[in-house]
């Protein structure tokens, strides 16, 4: 009896649900292709973590995505592109796409005085001032840490009057700089979109790098011939943290409640799945 071909997948992974705005963007952009899902939930936020804890994390979660045959893989989190996606990419064969360049591309075509709100990681390693002053040296980048966003995100607290009150308080600095152009530097924040949107003159203009990454996905996907033609399967959501929380406030921004497995990650070279799922 011939063997049959496992579905080859995009792996996707994030800290937590913040990953699901790329997810959206790649259900949008590559409608045949089908996903795997990983949210780092028990170990999130990334953005306080040194780089070498980054880098293990994301040595692990790559040598899983390697297990479960995925023929891509889009870092979902800037904190992992900034602080360790060139190391990590020198180890491994598979393409592996990160938001950052492809954000600060997007961003030198809408302004030029240009404001990222990131973990405090991200904005710490400069990493989009960089990106962006790389492609147009022209462009003025202020760059604020946001360490209460991502936590109050996953809490499912998007729209508390907490929230908005930290929103205005991370704000503030890039609108004393008058930028017109303002990056998510993290994955979860377009979960704030209309909180954010509602704080910012309507000239500033947004940019979601999710979107970029997705389009920049499909070009790669199409220049190594390897572009889905058939109908995709079900998405696969996989944590290491707890399933009902993840799907819990996952649902909101899907539309329907996830069906999520657990995945225990004990190193680079044991990868221990749990049996039960939730």
């Amino acid at each position: 009896m011939r063997k049959l071909e496992k579905p080859q997948r995009i792996g996707i992974f994030d800290s937590g649900v913040g990953g699901i705005t790329v997810l959206r963007e790649v259900y949008r952009h590559l409608p045949n292709e089908s996903v795997v899902y990983f949210g780092d939930t028990a170990r999130l936020p990334y953005g306080n973590r040194s780089r070498a804890e980054i880098t293990e994390f994301m040595r692990e979660i790559i040598t899983w995505f390697e297990t479960q045959e995925v023929k891509m893989v889009i870092t979902a989190c800037n904190t992992s592109d900034a602080l360790a996606l060139e190391t990590i990419r020198q180890e491994f064969s598979l393409p592996i796409l990160g938001l950052i360049l492809p954000g600060a591309r997007a961003a030198v075509k809408q302004g030029k005085r240009i404001g990222v709100i990131a973990t405090p990681a991200t904005a710490q390693s400069n990493a989009y001032r960089r990106a962006i002053q790389e492609v147009d040296p022209t462009c003025q980048v202020w760059q604020v840490g946001c360490p209460e966003f991502v936590p109050l995100i996953e809490q499912n607290r998007a729209n508390d009057p907490y929230t908005r009150e930290v929103a205005e308080q991370y704000l503030r600095p890039l609108l004393q700089q008058q930028i017109d152009t303002l990056v998510y530097g993290c994955t979860h924040y377009p979960h704030l979109d209309r909180v954010l949107r509602s704080l910012l003159p309507s000239h500033i203009k947004l940019v979601d790098p999710a979107l970029h990454v997705a389009t920049a996905a499909a070009q790669e996907l199409e220049l190594l011939g390897r572009t889905s033609t058939k109908p995709p399967t079900a998405t696969r959501f996989c944590v290491s943290g707890s399933p009902s929380q993840f799907a819990q406030v996952a649902k909101q921004w899907l539309g329907c409640t996830p069906r999520v497995e657990k995945i225990y990650l004990r190193g680079a070279n044991s990868l221990l799945p749990l049996d039960s799922r939730e």
